[in-house]
């Protein structure tokens, strides 16, 4: 079925989404009652920004219009959504309301409580300045949710909108989004009540429908929109107000796209075939729908293949937690609607949870300028040399961190500044150096161990809970290929613990690749590690890898080529090196691709740390002589790559 959708050409975007912006707080206990939950997990929220996060995902040029209160939540949702490279521009910010919430639960396949706190709340207090008529013309569309007709001042504000977008040739799209408590038709906290009745709300949407393009909905959204319970007498009534291609989602069996005269029934339309998986959550499926249909509608595809992303998307997403976190990319989508039918649970398949972790926007660390002083037992040893107390060490690494914050302000290295710190000695340094877009990595092995153990006892999964999303979970294991086999096992079940930890909890991993200097090694023992790793299906996202010589690099590059090409790089490690000696090491890897830096400790602390654990400098000679050692290593790395 042709799509004859004329867009206008030229425009800067592809969509503006105009509406609902909130938090999501999903309950992660599922099966219980909402008050049963002990612990909730925070995602990006509401339908239209749902829908806007998941066109930028799949490509479009998306823009929001939205408002925020000036808190936290809302300032995370700004962060977040401008990650996947939508346009914030016109989501302002609110001094006298706050950002909406919803509370959600997952108690079984068919019941999902959620209540929604959105009493006064930001994103339905949205400014004529927001809805410029300057930025909605720079749109080739323009969607709004239902949510947003729903009181007198919004409704106003949303129609002005609309008339804005048609005075300048912008199709205009209509998510009904049917909420009743969101119209006032049941008790506050019932969310979950998906249909009511209400001969208030159908004709104020048929008063909305004539100015709409393209309407989407569920079988009940167009009930409510035509004021029935038959739908299509529903749809014949929508017809009769408004000439939409009108898209009905029925959930697995696909959707129906009606572009002319409504059929006598829902299979006699034009049918996008639908996906079947094992239901997890249906919040939000709806707005994973939006995002696939809208990305084939948009470029013209006809609406078969629109049809075949928005089930796609629409499937993804109820098979996991959440909703914007669970939207897929193009990458993982193309493969998803490739191997359907082979994918009953695309929560438990590993190569499409792969492609869903390594293929979505990622925080930028092209280059890695990592100082690493997340050693343990050296920086015991050395306030024990100095007759200093174990308690100054938390105080040192704490100037470390200033040190880093210096030199990346005075070197201008933004997210190319790093560090490797421990919580043993370090929590305040990395408390202090969490939120800066640094890259910043954080040991999980007990120091020396091998076989490698985990700082904190077995249950690795239960210290990453605490963590920070943006720390690396770094662990140093002396493995070697050809070591004896009970050691070799036991390393690469905690490898493979940590990995599986790790993609539950979200954090990247990063290994530390030594093998031990009892067994023989030549120039392949790293090389033949890093694949037997690959062998084993353990992907990290990382590797710290001892200095090599280039033809080692090459043969590096061509296997990460091979196995991950979703690596995001290698770091060289320091091991006490002098700076000639580590310059000579970057200069060898200077024709890799796959070497995005170091992470070099002692070379840049030993000497200024042991002087200022036995007093012989203060605190701003020490960040000095840290600064130049560190900075030297820098100018190595440069000087190697020019």
């Amino acid at each position: 079925m042709r799509n004859a959708t004329r867009f206008a050409a030229d425009r800067r975007f592809d969509i503006l989404c105009l509406g609902r912006f909130a938090v999501d707080f999903y309950a992660q206990q599922i099966g219980a009652r909402l008050e049963d939950v002990t612990s909730f997990a925070k995602y990006l929220g509401g339908s239209s920004s749902n829908t806007a996060f998941g066109c930028a995902r799949l490509g479009l040029r998306t823009g929001l219009i939205s408002r925020i209160g000036d808190d936290g939540l809302g300032h995370f949702l700004v962060e977040t959504i401008a990650k996947e490279g939508c346009d914030t521009s016109h989501v302002s910010v609110d001094p006298r309301r706050l950002t909406g919430a919803v509370v959600l639960g997952i108690k079984d396949r068919d019941t999902f409580p959620l209540i929604f706190l959105r009493e006064n709340c930001a994103d339905m207090a949205i400014t004529d300045a927001d809805i410029a008529e300057d930025y909605i013309r720079q749109s080739k569309s323009l969607l709004i949710t239902g949510t947003h007709f729903s009181t007198e001042y919004i409704d106003g504000i949303s129609q002005r909108a609309l008339d804005r977008a048609r005075a300048n040739d912008v199709r205009t799209i209509l998510d009904i989004d049917y909420r009743p408590v969101l119209w006032g038709l049941t008790k506050r906290g019932d969310g979950e009540t998906r249909f009511i009745a209400s001969d208030g709300v159908t004709a104020h949407l048929q008063r909305i429908l004539p100015k709409i393009d393209l309407a989407i909905g569920t079988i009940e959204e167009f009930n409510i929109a035509g004021g029935s319970t038959d739908i299509i007498a529903s749809l014949r009534a929508v017809r009769r107000v408004s000439q939409a291609t009108l898209v009905v989602k029925r959930g697995p069996m696909g959707c129906a796209v009606i572009d002319g005269a409504i059929p006598a029934s829902l299979d006699a339309a034009f049918n996008g075939k639908g996906v079947t998986v094992e239901v997890l959550n249906v919040l939000g499926a709806g707005d994973g729908f939006n995002g696939g249909f809208l990305s084939g509608w948009l470029r013209g595809e006809d609406y078969d293949a629109c049809a075949r992303y928005a089930n796609a998307c629409g499937a993804l997403v109820v098979s996991r937690h959440g909703c914007a976190p669970a939207m897929p990319t193009r990458v993982e989508l193309d493969y998803f609607i490739a191997h359907a039918d082979e994918i009953p649970r695309p929560d438990r398949d590993a190569t499409l949870t792969r492609l869903h972790r390594v293929t979505a926007p990622r925080p930028p660390h092209d280059e890695v300028f990592a100082f690493a002083f997340d050693h343990r037992n050296p920086f015991f040893a050395l306030a024990q040399e100095a007759g200093a107390g174990e308690e100054r060490l938390p105080r040192l690494k704490r100037l470390l961190v200033d040190a880093v914050a210096e030199t990346a302000a005075a070197r201008g290295l933004g997210t190319k500044a790093g560090l490797l710190c421990d919580d043993r000695y370090g929590q305040d340094a990395l408390n202090a150096a969490t939120g800066r877009g640094w890259w910043i990595g954080r040991p999980v092995e007990l120091p020396g161990s091998n076989p490698v153990e985990f700082d904190h006892g077995r249950s690795v999964g239960t210290t990453l809970l605490s963590w920070p999303a943006e720390h690396v979970a770094k662990c140093l294991v002396f493995y070697h290929p050809d070591d004896a086999l009970e050691t070799r096992l036991e390393n690469e079940a905690q490898m493979r613990s940590l990995y599986d930890a790790v993609q539950a909890s979200g954090h990247e991993l990063m290994l530390e690749i030594i093998p031990p200097k009892s067994l023989p090694r030549d120039a392949e023992t790293v090389l033949r590690a890093v694949k037997r790793i690959y062998n084993l299906g353990i992907y990290p996202e990382w590797w710290k890898l001892e200095p090599m010589g280039p033809a080692q690099w090459q043969a590096l590059d061509a296997l990460i080529a091979e196995r991950d090409p979703y690596c995001r790089g290698v770091v060289i490690l320091g091991q006490s090196a002098p700076v000639a000696t580590l310059a000579q090491g970057f200069r060898d890897a200077a024709a890799s691709r796959s070497c995005k830096g170091f992470a070099v400790g002692r070379t840049i602390f030993h000497e200024p740390a042991s002087a200022w654990l036995a007093g012989a400098i203060d605190d701003a000679t020490l960040r000095q002589r840290v600064r130049a050692a560190y900075e030297a290593l820098i100018d190595a790395w440069r000087e190697a790559r020019a």
